[in-house]
């Protein structure tokens, strides 16, 4: 099972109010829990010596959400973070010629467009749930992201 397959899997899970998945393929074992609010996944990767090699880039999708929502608390509680839904490559314009969606001090509303990122040849809209004032972008145009990964500071008041 390669990288690719996982992420659909993990997108698929999330998207489909499942609470818990289990898929065993040969020396691949995983394991996808999600929670009925949220529905962020928690993935649990089991894999025997011959698939080693994707352990490593699989690893940090489950790492990173557990270590960001702290570092976001810790910094200012009175802000929200908007977060990464879907692993890809994040833009902040829909097209190389096209103006940016948001910049730093823009006061967005709820359903906004704020970026757009990129999984699999497909361009996802990403829209704010909070109305606010931007404050801070967290990621640079045309980086990879992972999983969860915050994207955007608002300050909501």
């Amino acid at each position: 099972m390669d990288l690719k397959e996982i992420q659909n899997l993990i997108k698929f899970v999330s998207n489909s109010g499942v609470a818990e998945v289990k898929l065993e393929t040969g020396d691949v074992k995983i394991t996808i829990r999600t929670t009925l609010e949220g529905h962020n996944p928690e993935i649990t990767y089991v894999q025997q010596a011959p698939m080693q090699q994707a352990l490593p880039q699989a690893a940090p999708t489950v790492a990173a959400p557990a270590a960001a929502p702290a570092a976001a608390v810790d910094e200012s509680s009175k802000y929200v973070t908007i977060k990464s839904p879907i692993i890809g490559t994040f833009y902040r314009k829909p097209a190389p010629d096209k103006p940016m969606f948001t910049e730093v001090g823009n006061t967005i509303s709820k359903g906004d467009v704020l970026c757009v990122i990129e999984a699999m040849k497909l361009f996802n809209e990403i829209e704010s749930e909070v109305s606010g004032k931007i404050v801070k972008i967290l990621v640079d145009d045309m980086s990879p992201v992972e999983f969860d990964q915050p994207l955007f500071l608002v300050d909501p008041s």
